[in-house]
C-alpha cells in the first residue's frame, strides 16, 4: 500500500472524507519526461513572483531533471490521481543543485560521519502549492537521508523556496549567485 499523505504528514491509512490525498512514491525513469515538464512550468509560473524575467531565464541552465538521483532511488514523487504534482528528493553524491546537464557536479559519495546529505530538486505544481506537498517530500527526504546515516542536510534554495525551509528548521550558512540568480545555501540538522 502506498503512503497517503494528508497536510504534509505521512500515513498508511485512507486519508479521511472531504480531504484531499495524495501518494508519495520513488521516482522512476519513465517518469523523466512527465517530471521535465513539471519543473520548467514550476520555474517559469513561480518564480517570477520573486526573480526578474532575466533570472527566470537563467535558472533553466540549472533548474532540472537530475536522473542520477532517479538511479539512486533518493528522489520521490508525488501523486494525485495518477498526475505528478511535486517532486523532491535528497541525495549521498556530492553535487549540491543542478540537473544532468549542468557544471559542477560531482558523483563523489559523501561520508555521513563527516558531510551534510543534500536536499535536492525540490519543485511542487503550481496548481497544488500551499497543501503540504514540499513539506512531505521534504520530510520523507530528510528521514531517508537520517536513515542512511547523516546527521545533517544542506540545500541551495531559491528565492521562492527559502521561506518554507526557514518554517522546516533550515539555517542560511550563505547566500551567493550562480549566473545572475540568487541561491541561499540552507543547513538543518537531522537530530
Amino acid at each position: 500500500m502506498r503512503s497517503q499523505v494528508r497536510g504534509g504528514a505521512v500515513s498508511d491509512g485512507p486519508a479521511p472524507a472531504g480531504t484531499r490525498a495524495f501518494a508519495l512514491r520513488p521516482a522512476v525513469m519513465d517518469d523523466a519526461g512527465d517530471l521535465r515538464r513539471l519543473i520548467r512550468r514550476c520555474v517559469d509560473e513561480l518564480l517570477p513572483d520573486v526573480l526578474t524575467p532575466e533570472q527566470v531565464r537563467s535558472s533553466h541552465r540549472f533548474m532540472s531533471l537530475d536522473t542520477q538521483l532517479i538511479e539512486d532511488g533518493t528522489y520521490f514523487v508525488a501523486v494525485d490521481g495518477g498526475t505528478i504534482i511535486g517532486c523532491g528528493g535528497w541525495s549521498f553524491r556530492a553535487t549540491h543543485y543542478g540537473g544532468d546537464g549542468s557544471t559542477g557536479r560531482d558523483a563523489r559519495r559523501l561520508c555521513p560521519k563527516s558531510e551534510p546529505a543534500r536536499i535536492r530538486a525540490m519543485y511542487t505544481s503550481p496548481a497544488h502549492t500551499r497543501r503540504g506537498v514540499a513539506r512531505a517530500i521534504l520530510h520523507a527526504s530528510e528521514s531517508a537521508a537520517r536513515a542512511h546515516g547523516f546527521t545533517s542536510t544542506t540545500l541551495g534554495a531559491t528565492l521562492g523556496g527559502e521561506a518554507l525551509y526557514r518554517l522546516c528548521g533550515y539555517t542560511e550558512i550563505r547566500r551567493f549567485h550562480d549566473g545572475n540568480v540568487p541561491i541561499i545555501e540552507m543547513t538543518k540538522p537531522l537530530s
